[in-house]
């Protein structure tokens, strides 16, 4: 990687980063259409870099059955992170949790179950009796639960989403999108990657009773691992996956397909055109220090310029090659200055078209100055 300084214009200081990986053998592949899939509502898209690689009818409401138990798991492995539950904390299985219809997991009512198995039987086997249990075991009742769920949800920037219950069972009014879906799971696997190993578990035995993980793909594709699978008749079959193939990981939502069949078939589909006809790459870490840059009227003479999250693109099988960063960093920075604050941006282009733009910050705070520093900085600002 070569750096170029570019002349310094009146405001800013232009620094361009170029890749020099540039053979023949690198230019872009054609990009098709995505294939025509089996599918009302769908989303494809990068965990890392967030683009979006395909959709159809991806922010149309419809109804998310037992998807919705990855919002339900959500906010338990919130409550796990805050200390206020623990894997080990038993729970008393109500009768409204027992008498539950759809997936079981097959608790018994007044018996007391740990949080660790009604995890596993939530997650596993999709159990309606496992994730009431659960909701009333956190918040009281599940209607209390529910209005956790929603705040999450909001948190998320679900805007298209509205919880009605815990399980996913039909009820008029409880909705939500492929696009929203595809937040929460990207949400599940980066914050909590502990407790989303367990989604590529196959098989749980509870009370003697062996249930199967119904996401067909765990046993069809090694890189597949997880997400959900859901099912009512008025939803359809819909399958959340994800795969990981050379550091890339691909999120599918598909919702409203006509069989357990269609549902592996089309998320399959979808993945293998991801994977086949792009890649994603790191281009820097957060916090790795971009630029030192000139600081007046401070306590420190110089600022470490980077940014706050890691940065990661998703282009075109092939055209890595053909990638620039330009670094644009604000000629005039003025003391005091926190942490985080922005001085400038990152842009990375693609054969001239900006791909991404995200801000330069401060990775460290510089005070206020001396009166002598101050007084000799505006002296040398002003015949600079």
């Amino acid at each position: 990687m070569k750096i170029l300084n570019n002349p310094t214009s009146s405001f800013l200081t232009f620094f361009t980063l170029l890749f020099l990986f540039i053979f023949a053998a690198n230019a872009a592949v054609p990009i098709p259409a995505p294939p025509k899939v089996a599918a009302k509502n769908y989303i494809l898209v990068d965990g890392n870099s967030g683009r979006v690689l395909a959709e159809q009818e991806a922010d149309i409401q419809v109804e998310p059955a037992s998807i919705t138990k990855l919002m339900t798991s959500y906010v338990i492995y919130n409550e796990l992170e805050a200390g206020r539950l623990s894997m080990d904390d038993m729970v008393t299985i109500s009768e409204k949790a027992w008498r539950m219809g759809g997936s079981r997991m097959y608790v018994e009512v007044d018996k007391q179950v740990s949080v660790h198995d009604l995890m596993k039987g939530l997650i596993i086997q999709s159990g309606n009796d496992a994730t009431v249990a659960l909701a009333e075991h956190i918040a009281g009742t599940e209607r209390a639960f529910v209005d956790l769920m929603n705040q999450y949800s909001a948190k998320l920037g679900m805007t298209n989403t509205l919880f009605l219950n815990s399980t996913g069972w039909p009820e008029e009014g409880h909705l939500t999108t492929a696009r929203d879906i595809s937040k929460l799971a990207l949400a599940v696997i980066q914050e909590f990657p502990e407790h989303y190993a367990w989604y590529k578990e196959k098989v749980f035995t509870y009370n003697n009773i062996k249930q199967y993980n119904r996401n067909k793909l765990l046993w069809s594709d090694d890189s597949v691992d997880g997400v959900k699978t859901g099912h009512t008749e008025s939803a359809g079959y819909c399958l959340v996956a994800s795969a990981v193939r050379s550091d890339m990981r691909l999120v599918s939502v598909v919702l409203g397909t006509d069989s357990e069949k269609a549902r592996a078939s089309v998320s399959k589909s979808l993945l293998n055109y991801g994977f086949r006809f792009f890649e994603t790459h790191r281009l820097y870490a957060a916090g790795e220090v971009l630029n030192r840059s000139r600081v007046w009227k401070g306590d420190s003479e110089k600022v470490s310029l980077g940014l706050l999250k890691d940065l990661y693109i998703t282009i075109p099988r092939g055209s890595y090659g053909q990638l620039e960063a330009v670094m644009d960093v604000d000629a005039n920075i003025v003391a005091p200055l926190d942490k985080g604050s922005q001085h400038g941006a990152v842009r990375v282009n693609l054969a001239e078209e900006e791909m991404l733009h995200t801000p330069l910050v401060a990775l460290e705070s510089v005070g206020e100055g001396s009166m002598f520093q101050i007084a000799k900085d505006h002296i040398l600002q002003l015949f600079n």
